[in-house]
């Protein structure tokens, strides 16, 4: 499978609901370099660093799943957007919702760890894990960025199945060794691929830590972004590639969870 992974430059000003001029674009460049799937980075179409994430909240069959449900369709290509979801009662969710080569929706999660102190106080976390979705007989697996720093999650994906592990992020610095190193462990250590989308540049307060990437089950990096500026990136997970790397290493037929539990 091809997947195009989006890493956005951030606004340092004007963070609010631009993302979907950006996502149009990136999805027809996707499409016609041979992608199938996108993966953009985590709230990408609102930005990361808003005042009120509440203000921009939309249930997960609002306007901007419209809109993202049209651009799947007129390109022929899935894409994975991040947005604030309006929830059940006042609840605002960190979301990441798929939708199909046809503009179906394929699945939505709400992000389950929550990072710092902004994200606590603007969200309330998710209480699903793993959420999946099926695309062209390759199972697809939904985190977004801190929730990958937490073995358990990604190890519940693998159990579950997992073949490809989407990842929207919006990592800061100084915490690089999360991109450069312990995604690519994640990958090896769950015997799936990891497909992380961040954004670059300065946002408010943050400073996003680019390096994107598609991180292979048998530790090599297939397609890595630069620390800084936007880009495209377009690169194949490959999944005989896969088969064969899991053949290699049974880590999970080799657990032994009667110990882990003590």
């Amino acid at each position: 499978m091809q997947i195009a992974l989006l890493q956005t430059q951030a606004d340092p000003v004007t963070p609010g609901p631009a993302g979907l001029t950006s996502l149009e674009g990136a999805a027809r460049e996707a499409a016609a370099r041979g992608a199938r799937l996108l993966v953009t980075p985590e709230l990408s179409l609102t930005g990361y660093a808003l005042e009120d994430p509440a203000l921009l909240a939309e249930p997960a069959d609002g306007p901007s799943a419209a809109a993202v449900s049209r651009i799947a369709r007129q390109y022929g290509i899935a894409v994975a957007y991040g947005y604030p979801e309006r929830g059940e009662g006042c609840a605002v969710h960190n979301s990441v919702q798929l939708m199909g080569p046809d503009g179906a929706a394929l699945a939505n999660y709400r992000k389950t760890h929550l990072y710092g102190p902004y994200e606590a106080k603007h969200y309330t976390p998710g209480e699903q894990l793993p959420v999946q979705a099926e695309l062209d007989g390759v199972r697809l697996g939904l985190l977004i960025c801190y929730d990958v720093e937490f073995p358990e999650a990604v190890r519940a994906h693998a159990l579950a199945g997992t073949d490809v592990l989407l990842v929207p992020t919006a990592l800061m610095r100084p915490y690089d060794t999360v991109a450069e190193t312990l995604v690519v462990a994640r990958a090896v250590e769950s015997q799936l691929y990891v497909a992380y989308a961040n954004r670059a540049g300065r946002e408010g307060e943050f400073d996003f830590a680019g390096l994107s990437c598609l991180a292979a089950p048998d530790g090599t990096v297939p397609a890595r972004a630069p620390g800084s500026g936007g880009t495209l990136l377009v690169a194949d997970a490959d999944l005989a590639a896969l088969r064969a790397s899991r053949d290699r290493n049974p880590y999970l037929a080799d657990r032994r969870p009667e110990l882990y539990a003590r």
